[in-house]
């Protein structure tokens, strides 16, 4: 067994009964070019299963432990849950970002810190599970890695979604609308950075930074809703 893959098997407290379950889950499509002759298979069908598995879960998660969320909290705190950042964020903390088979292009422009990535190799490995055992234990999976985030998440009220809660705050505070200016983007079109700020009138509260003009705004507005909260 390679020792990577049982030391993340350890990490995830699941130890695969076929471990080839976990290696498909863990071929990046960049990764086939570079092996044409051992007639792989990108993870993108893993990624496809695990999708529906994650959706459920969180939908039965977040109905049996918030009985007082309507339906749009319910839908706005999954789609936080399921979110490409916190998924990238999961993988990194589970160790998928050091095992995911890339290209050697790929890795050399930041593969492994690429979050579109790691997420959608986070619901391939979870479709692995399930594929490798029943969905109860894909759920006990969840319950294992992404649990604590939904309930933090929850703690910290994002059922509404930052902009959303940027907004409120604005108007309630200064009584304006908030707006998004976008700085700068740099890097080439597959892997761009942006960075936006956060304004209300001519005044700028905050920047964010992200891989996407939402990615960015979301970011810049977590910060400004913060700063504006510390406001008499």
């Amino acid at each position: 067994m390679n020792p990577q893959l049982k030391s993340f098997q350890d990490k995830i407290n699941y130890t695969f009964n076929t471990e080839a379950h976990l290696i498909q889950a863990l071929i990046h499509r960049s990764y086939i070019n570079e092996n044409k002759d051992r007639q792989l298979t990108s993870n993108e069908r893993y990624e496809f299963l695990g999708d529906a598995v994650l959706e459920l879960w969180s939908s039965k998660t977040l109905f049996s432990q918030h009985p007082d969320y309507n339906e749009g909290q319910l839908t706005n705190l999954r789609a936080m849950i399921v979110r490409t950042e916190t998924l990238a964020k999961i993988s990194q903390e589970i160790g998928l970002d050091q095992i995911v088979f890339l290209s050697r292009g790929e890795e050399s422009h930041g593969g492994r810190e690429n979050i579109s990535i790691l997420a959608d190799t986070f619901e391939a490995v979870l479709g692995a599970v399930y594929l490798d055992s029943d969905i109860q234990t894909a759920f006990d999976y969840l319950d294992r890695v992404l649990l604590q985030t939904s309930v933090d998440m929850a703690k910290a009220k994002v059922y509404k979604d930052p902009k959303s809660l940027f907004q409120e705050v604005a108007q309630a505070k200064k009584g304006i609308t908030p707006h998004y200016t976008t700085i700068s983007e740099s890097g080439p079109d597959h892997q761009k950075t942006f960075e936006v700020a956060a304004c209300i009138g001519n005044e700028q509260i905050a920047t964010g930074k992200g891989p996407s003009k939402q990615a960015a705004e979301e970011e810049a507005s977590i910060k400004a809703t913060k700063i504006l909260n510390l406001l008499v």
